[in-house]
């Protein structure tokens, strides 16, 4: 597969370790990429994968006008950064426009919807484990048998597509906020424990830290059921065990941003757990615990 035409230029929004990642699939088809803002001007995107490292031009802007009329846009700020990225979305924004909004969280269309129109929203669960080590370079580490989920719509479909011919290893999901929740028990716990021990991955193994990641997900799990999403206490031991095993050397988004002294992304995880289970009564004192430590750490 192989694309030419300019109106199917793809606008990257968000050229952090995910978005190159992303990004990489869709140069490899042939794709125009354009990375859209930014401090430092990228004019080339690179990806390494074991001993292999691939790169590729593509063409970077810092002015949202610039991409009015693409048909794909890759939304990869973090969770809270949306906000600040709403002049390039409502820029990219129309009826044929596609948007994969790659985030954490359980909540992308809510945090998006206000700034894209008409455009098709499609959130993504992501399960790449990469780090950005330079502007425009990554270091790709894959775990499990897929990189991507998507719900299975039409928009999403013919994206997965497209992705998969990229390289990307593509899962369309019938029950797609099953799934959203599943990824979100990993992230309430990867995320934070890493970033406020400053270890990487292999701090879950710790058997006082694996009790605990085991007690966040579970109250996790008993306000995923209340919201109408099945998970059972089996898919927390489940997810417990595939975050124990993950790649040597893995490590957390939230973690490089605390070392790197940026905002953290706890308000779409751990946040928004704790926002549903007031909704429905639930006390969960370990997320509450974890949201409050967060929420004490400030920028550099």
């Amino acid at each position: 597969m192989t694309r030419n035409n300019t109106e199917d230029t793809v606008a990257l929004i968000g050229a952090g370790a995910i978005g190159l990642s992303i990004a990489s699939a869709y140069t490899r088809i042939g794709a125009h990429v354009v990375v859209c803002g930014g401090h430092t001007p990228i004019e080339r995107i690179s990806v390494t994968e074991g001993e292999q490292s691939r790169s590729w031009p593509v063409t970077h802007t810092d002015d949202p006008s610039a991409i009015a009329g693409v048909k794909t846009v890759i939304l990869a700020v973090k969770a809270h950064q949306t906000e600040s990225a709403a002049s390039w979305i409502t820029a990219a924004a129309s009826p044929s426009t596609t948007i994969l909004v790659a985030q954490n969280g359980i909540e992308h269309a809510r945090r998006v919807s206000p700034y894209s129109g008409e455009s098709h929203i499609v959130p993504a669960i992501v399960y790449l484990n990469v780090e950005r080590t330079e502007p425009g370079h990554a270091l790709l580490r894959r775990a499990g048998d897929h990189d991507l989920s998507l719900p299975d719509t039409p928009a999403a479909r013919h994206m997965a597509d497209e992705l998969s011919a990229g390289g990307m290893r593509m899962r369309l999901e019938d029950d797609f906020p099953r799934t959203a929740w599943l990824k979100l028990l990993v992230n309430l716990t990867a995320n934070p424990l890493t970033a406020l021990t400053g270890r990487r991955a292999e701090v879950i193994r710790e058997p006082g830290i694996t009790e605990l990641a085991r007690q966040i997900m579970r109250e996790a799990q008993q306000v995923a059921q209340a919201e109408g999403v099945h998970l059972e206490p089996s898919d927390v031991e489940t997810e417990l065990d595939w975050l124990m095993h993950v790649p040597a050397g893995s490590t957390s988004s939230m973690r490089q941003d605390r070392l790197a002294g940026k905002a953290l992304e706890y308000d779409a995880l751990t946040g928004a757990v704790v926002r549903a289970a007031e909704r429905h009564g639930i006390d969960i004192p370990a997320n509450r615990m974890i949201l409050a430590l967060l929420a004490a750490i400030r920028p550099a």
